[in-house]
């Protein structure tokens, strides 16, 4: 099973960490030990002071997949949820100007939170997913697969040039405006057109 983030893909988080906007998807992945599930607590790290949550819809693949054509993209996945791509951005920011690779900031322990997956099908429409995360109560991202850069079918296809993709196989769809950092005893929920499918501490 691979994690598969894209990078860049909502113009106004672009522009909020004074980025370029890709010509095509830009990608990372993550281990599995990343990976955390059922709700548990989120334990912060101690080798970054800033920990930055980004809200994304997440699809996972349910077949066999290599060089597949957009078109034909929607037949390898028919679950979505809501996930969190954790980010030590202060590493993060590090690597970037050294040169170096993102590993250490994105793909760290508990580093990619998994909500309850539901079927594509229960959503209104499938190309414009509203979804939104809340902290302690308040909204603080909100975004709509509608205003990716790069829409579902064209992640699909662009990775699966590269990398094959096989059952189970996660891909976090980018993650729109509105990342910042957590805290110690913040209470974070992820909801997809209403429903919540994501609620977990930090610790």
């Amino acid at each position: 099973m691979k994690i598969i983030c894209v990078a860049k893909n909502y113009s106004k988080h672009v522009q909020e960490l004074n980025s370029e906007t890709p010509d095509q998807p830009v990608f990372f992945m993550k281990p599995d030990s990343s990976l955390l599930l059922n709700n548990k607590p989120f334990y912060l790290p101690d080798f970054s002071n800033e920990i930055h949550h980004e809200a994304e819809i997440v699809l996972r693949i349910n077949r066999l997949g290599k060089y597949i054509e957009k078109k034909f993209a929607s037949r390898y996945f028919n679950e979505i949820t809501a996930g969190i791509d954790f980010t030590a951005r202060d590493l993060q920011n590090k690597c970037k100007a050294e040169g170096n690779p993102w590993e250490i900031a994105k793909a760290f322990d508990g580093s990619a939170v998994l909500g309850k997956f539901i079927k594509l099908d229960k959503v209104t429409d499938p190309r414009s997913i509203p979804f939104h995360l809340d902290i302690n109560g308040r909204k603080i991202q909100e975004g709509n697969t509608a205003d990716m850069l790069f829409n579902i079918d064209m992640i699909i296809e662009y990775v699966s040039q590269f990398v094959t993709l096989k059952m189970g196989d996660l891909i976090f769809t980018g993650t729109p405006a509105g990342v910042g950092s957590v805290k110690i005893d913040d209470h974070l929920e992820a909801f997809v057109e209403g429903e919540k499918l994501l609620d977990f501490m930090v610790k």
